[in-house]
């Protein structure tokens, strides 16, 4: 049964704008460490800080971004089991649970990102037009690159005992936040565009049925 996705995607969009402007003030506060790493240092160490704050309230506002949009990505793929239920090649669990698989997280949910794009298609057994998944993979990717990098950038930092090992830490760390911010806005993109794909293919489904 096709479940109107709208709703979710509404709260996911507001939610990943929030995520990006946390980001963004982010790096700019990682960028002030890169400029001057000692009168930064304490700021850092200090969760009562401003900088600590806003690094909770950045963490906190990207965990429930991923709940409600994970949320989304399950529904959206049920509905793409109604479409064209052979072309989906893992069921609608994986939507969920391919997401906490150490590494394989890194790929699956994209893949299922794909199939469930193909099948929200007017014809979902067309050959990919060109171009036609630029948002999708470009989303991807910088997702991809800014978990790889904060990962990265939190080792460093852990491991920082001098003002240029901190210095290099925030430098990673602000590239993170860039290709994070960069992943927020292409998500929204994507997830507009799959939802209003599937809210016209719902509605022409339903207009040929009466």
């Amino acid at each position: 049964m096709l479940r109107n996705p709208n709703g979710l995607a509404n709260a996911v969009t507001v939610l990943l704008g929030v995520d990006v402007v946390l980001l963004v003030l982010s790096a700019f506060s990682e960028a002030w460490i890169l400029a001057d790493p000692s009168a930064a240092a304490e700021a850092v160490l200090s969760v009562e800080s401003g900088l600590g704050l806003l690094v909770v309230a950045a963490a906190c506002a990207i965990l429930a971004t991923a709940v409600v949009f994970v949320v989304w990505f399950h529904r959206v793929r049920r509905n793409a089991g109604v479409f064209a239920p052979d072309t989906q090649t893992r069921t609608p669990g994986w939507a969920v649970g391919a997401w906490f698989i150490p590494f394989a997280n890194l790929w699956i949910p994209r893949q299922i990102a794909v199939e469930v794009w193909r099948a929200s298609r007017q014809d979902p057994y067309a050959a990919d037009g060109a171009r036609e998944l630029t948002v999708l993979n470009a989303w991807w990717t910088c997702f991809v690159a800014g978990l790889v990098l904060d990962r990265l950038s939190g080792t460093l930092y852990d491991r920082a005992e001098t003002l240029d090992a901190l210095a290099t830490a925030a430098a990673w760390s602000v590239a993170g936040c860039v290709f994070a911010a960069a992943a927020g806005v292409l998500a929204i993109l994507f997830v507009r565009r799959l939802t209003s794909m599937q809210h016209a293919k719902a509605t022409g489904m339903l207009s040929a049925a009466k």
